[in-house]
């Protein structure tokens, strides 16, 4: 395989556009995704024409506008590029209205009350940075999605508002820095967790099919206590299924370029090179889909779910996110010397209190049913919000607050000490796997989302408030008599004000939950604490400041969110009804007959039946215990058909059927570690987890 050859064949990027447009609409292209200049029709009728002969030429049949609406997955309607002629042939035909606009049912998609079910009139409309590819034979056109009245009903929307307002607020501190950038542009490298399970294995597993998630399961005899998956060879199986999507991924101009073993068995991680954030969210977005679509192949079962099973790590996704210039200057590279490099400190410490200032929203945009069963444990950071800096950095800024000259340690040699092995300049830091938001050289790693969550969000989020505090910044430096004396001020004020989100510790310690309280953090363990945040009179000023979302918008996404919530853990409380149900109950019945009726065989020959005896009780007891759990559950479950208040109903599911979901589950656990596998209807986690 040719990589360089097929990188990116599928995709009509800049060098095919180069080359297939004319000289002077390519130049008007290049300046609407450069510098965000409009395009007029002309120029996009013949930017048309071109896509679709590439299109046709490299066997796509239709066109789909493919969008992200609040699903939180991606939506595409099929249109074939043909057109009648009045010889009953056809013609393949595609102008540039049919690219800039198209138009979907709104009324279908979450609209969190933005439209209603007789208001069926929706807008996709062409993204011109992000390009265009062909999937499955069909010329995929990344589009933004929209209401009539023109409210987004999508997750790209917000993103690119939140990219323009990052890049005008970036570009003010610049200009007081005597910098010549003409854009600012966020990146983002999203590292991706998922699950390899035997497709036939989970076909057996109903929990798997409806909830992506086990919600039964017993502790095997090993989990991932020695260690020995993580960066493990890869097996065969795995390595076929991996190369294959690689291959896929390429060919769509997805720069894949990491994968290996994670740490729970069965667990694997996929990383890209950086892209610019809302290509990077397609990327992803195309990851996850081609992930799932290849595993079939392979047949295994893909899980992106966030915990899909206890007793081992959960499935994260790690956004690093990062800043640059149209020139390629990273602002958040802090060079040789970071004490003495002010650009870098301004944007490190803009990053500090946007943070601090707005955890809420942190923590809100990774908020999920599934995600609450991750954070907190097993390499996943805890839903309180804290960066973390490493000591180098901490100790500079801490400098800085006390009128100090940093005195840098200078570079230290790692010497392992066996000769033959040459000495390395060691990192001035560790890692900090427990941190929701550490800083890793020269980015940020946002590791608190869920493994399916998309990208857009937390993204969307974080650009928002650093462009927020990037503002504040620029009219406090604008118009300063000495600007190198108001920056060090400003830095120095910034770092006060904001230090209590720094913690370079164990995020995972009781005292670190105990300092956190002391310091005024926030805490919102769950996503019904956090959600309705998101609708706070501060959260709605910043982004309506900042036309990121207005407050009808940012309403609209507290129900859609709740009502998701709501209805995920309704339909697992269900499916772990139905398993019970016509499933478990009768497979520890018949069980339980044959116990007792051995034992009434050995009793009637006064055999000793001491084993069955005691199993028949134990199993019995379990079985009381259980179908009460189980009244309690169906109660409940019972009480979800109809809700009209998504916070109170939501604050009853965490309240409520959560713990009634343990409830079951516990005795129905003990259950299947003494049921023997002759009875017990699903796949065990030894099974699903060690397949060969």
């Amino acid at each position: 395989m040719n990589i360089p050859e097929i990188f990116a064949k599928d995709v009509f990027n800049s060098a095919v556009m180069e080359k297939r447009l004319p000289k002077d609409v390519y130049r008007a292209l290049r300046e609407t995704i450069d510098e965000g200049k409009s395009l007029d029709i002309s120029t996009a009728n013949v930017i048309a024409a071109a896509m679709r002969d590439w299109a046709v030429e490299n066997g796509a049949t239709h066109y789909t506008h493919w969008f992200q609406p609040m699903t939180g997955i991606t939506a595409e309607k099929h249109d074939s590029f043909i057109a009648p002629t009045d010889d009953a042939h056809v013609i393949m035909e595609f102008s540039g209205k049919k690219l800039i606009k198209g138009e979907a049912d709104a009324s279908s998609f979450p609209s969190g009350g933005l439209r209603a079910t007789f208001e069926a009139r929706g807008y996709t409309a062409w993204d011109p940075t992000s390009y265009a590819f062909i999937k499955n034979h069909t010329l995929c056109i990344p589009t933004a999605f929209c209401s009539y009245g023109g409210d987004a009903l999508d997750k790209r929307t917000p993103l690119l508002r939140s990219m323009e307002t990052l890049n005008k607020a970036a570009l003010r501190v610049l200009k007081l820095l005597g910098s010549d950038a003409k854009r600012v542009i966020p990146y983002v490298g999203a590292e991706q967790e998922y699950f390899l399970i035997d497709r036939e294995m989970y076909s057996k597993r109903k929990d798997l099919i409806y909830t992506a998630r086990s919600l039964y399961g017993a502790k095997p005899p090993k989990t991932q206590e020695l260690d020995d998956h993580y960066f493990g060879t890869i097996k065969m199986r795995v390595q076929a299924y991996m190369e294959d999507l690689d291959e896929q991924l390429w060919r769509l101009g997805v720069p894949a370029k990491t994968k290996h073993n994670e740490v729970a068995p069965a667990q694997h991680e996929l990383a890209p090179v950086f892209s610019i954030a809302n290509i990077a969210t397609d990327h992803n977005q195309l990851t996850m889909e081609i992930m799932k679509r290849t595993a079939r192949r392979h047949k295994f079962k893909c899980l992106l779910s966030e915990k899909p099973f206890d007793y081992v790590n959960g499935s994260g996704k790690h956004i690093n996110w990062s800043l640059s210039t149209n020139t390629g200057v990273n602002l958040l590279n802090p060079g040789k010397t970071p004490a003495e490099n002010a650009q870098f400190l301004i944007f490190l410490t803009a990053v500090i209190k946007a943070v601090y200032l707005h955890q809420d929203l942190l923590r809100l945009s990774v908020a999920s049913a599934g995600n609450d069963h991750r954070l907190g444990g097993s390499e996943a950071p805890p839903a309180i919000i804290s960066i973390f800096l490493g000591d180098e950095l901490t100790a500079i800024l801490d400098a800085i607050v006390k009128g100090e000259h940093y005195h840098e340690s200078g570079r230290q040699y790692m010497k392992i000490g066996v000769d033959i092995i040459p000495d390395f300049v060691k990192d001035t830091t560790d890692r900090n796997r427990t941190s929701p938001f550490a800083f890793t050289g020269n980015k940020f790693e946002f590791r608190s989302p869920g493994s399916k969550l998309s990208v857009a969000g937390p993204t969307t989020f974080i650009n928002t408030i650093v462009a927020d505090v990037l503002d504040e910044f620029a009219d406090k430096l604008e118009g300063a008599q000495d600007i190198n004396e108001a920056i060090t001020q400003l830095i120095r004020d910034t770092v006060k004000e904001s230090s209590a989100i720094i913690f370079n510790g164990d995020g995972y310690s009781k005292e670190w939950a105990e300092e956190a309280k002391k310091r005024g953090l926030v805490d919102l363990p769950t996503t019904p604490d956090a959600l309705p945040h998101f609708a706070d009179k501060k959260n709605v000023e910043l982004f309506e400041r900042h036309g990121v979302y207005t407050e009808t918008e940012i309403h609209s996404r507290v129900e859609i969110l709740l009502d998701e919530y709501i209805k995920t853990i309704r339909i697992e409380a269900n499916t772990m009804l139905d398993m019970a149900n016509k499933d478990i109950f009768p497979a520890v019945t018949e069980c339980i007959r044959d116990y007792a009726q051995t034992a009434q065989l050995a009793a009637s020959c006064n055999a000793a039946c001491d084993y069955q005896t005691e199993t028949v009780k134990k199993l019995t007891d379990l079985m009381s215990q259980m179908y009460a759990a189980y009244k309690e559950l169906k109660t409940y479950a019972d009480e979800l058909t109809a809700y009209t208040d998504y916070e109170k109903t939501a604050c009853f599911c965490r309240d409520k059927v959560l713990p009634a979901m343990k409830a079951l589950r516990t005795p129905a656990d003990e259950l299947e570690s003494l049921v023997g596998s002759k009875y017990w209807p699903y796949p065990t986690y030894g099974e699903m987890l060690f397949y060969v």
